[in-house]
């Protein structure tokens, strides 16, 4: 069943709202696209909108949390990121607070808003953010799981969602384990790491290449920081050549946390996959096609790497 990654976000914050009193949650102006109207019908109590001010925003959130609350804080990734992040440094993470930001409409695939609405550096700043935690999940049920561990982990995270509706990869009831990569096709030599809705579209390169006889491994990698390093390493060492496939630039993400782990743990090629500069405004599907980052644009761009 499709649904967006936001949509599950709010529909797991609403019943985490009304199970933890010490759940709020804060918005900038945003609350019905970023879902969190959801959880505020639930316990309006406890739901504050801030405005179009996610500074403030994101300074309320770490008052609060001094104060003994778990304050959710949403709105569009790019500005959740931007336009807060001296906030999210100096009020969040340097004094270790436990505030959760949450990011929806991240990527190119918001778009019809424009390049100015599209974080493609939001992964990258978040993660170089001393203690902060940063997580991507690929569908509805990583994402629950997702918001269950955040809501338990006592420290600060950025969680990164979507706008348009991604098919499930996961079962309703697999079981989570949020710190670890999940390995969800087994293949020969080549791997493929992913993230958020790429990893649909790795699943999708794999079906098409296994048609060429090139059968490849693809990997769900959810916690972008920490990072699985053990679960990442093991693929490195098993594989001879790697590719990273990420809707986000291929600086600071993704590609560059997997390229940072096999320069220390074990030396691999890396061929990494994703932005390389601002995209347009179009249909989501349209972006993703325009920018090769759809089923037959990442089987595409790996064909062409292993034929160099």
């Amino acid at each position: 069943m499709a649904k967006a990654t936001r949509e599950a976000y709010g529909e797991e914050l609403a019943r985490l709202v009304a199970e933890n009193p010490k759940i709020c949650v804060l918005d900038a102006d945003l609350a019905g696209s970023t879902n969190s109207i959801k959880a505020a019908k639930v316990a309006p109590e406890r739901f504050f909108d801030m405005g179009i001010a996610e500074a403030n925003m994101v300074g309320v959130a770490a008052g609060l949390a001094a104060s003994g609350y778990i304050p959710f804080a949403s709105s569009f990734a790019m500005f959740a990121t931007g336009r807060a992040w001296e906030q999210i440094r100096n009020s969040v993470a340097y004094p270790h607070l436990n505030v959760k930001i949450v990011g929806s409409h991240s990527g190119i695939t918001v778009g019809e808003d424009g390049v100015t609405h599209q974080a493609i550096e939001d992964m990258a700043i978040m993660r170089n953010i001393t203690g902060l935690e940063v997580y991507v999940p690929c569908d509805q049920y990583e994402t629950k799981a997702v918001i269950r561990h955040v809501a338990q982990s006592g420290n600060p995270c950025y969680v990164r969602l979507g706008r348009s509706k991604v098919e499930d990869v996961f079962a309703e009831d697999y079981e989570f384990d949020i710190t670890k990569i999940n390995v969800l096709r087994r293949g020969e030599k080549i791997a493929v790491f992913a993230c958020g809705l790429m990893v649909q579209s790795a699943l999708e390169a794999a079906e098409m290449l296994k048609k060429d006889g090139i059968n490849i491994t693809v990997v769900d990698v959810c916690a972008i920081k920490p990072c699985d390093e053990e679960g990442i390493t093991e693929i490195l060492r098993t594989h001879d050549t790697i590719f990273t496939v990420e809707e986000h630039s291929v600086t600071g993400g993704l590609g560059s946390m997997i390229c940072e782990l096999a320069a220390e743990k074990c030396p691999r090629l890396v061929h990494r996959i994703g932005m390389y500069g601002f995209a347009e405004s179009g249909s989501w599907s349209e972006l993703l096609h325009e920018y090769r980052l759809d089923g037959e644009g990442v089987c595409g761009q790996i064909k062409e790497k292993l034929e160099m």
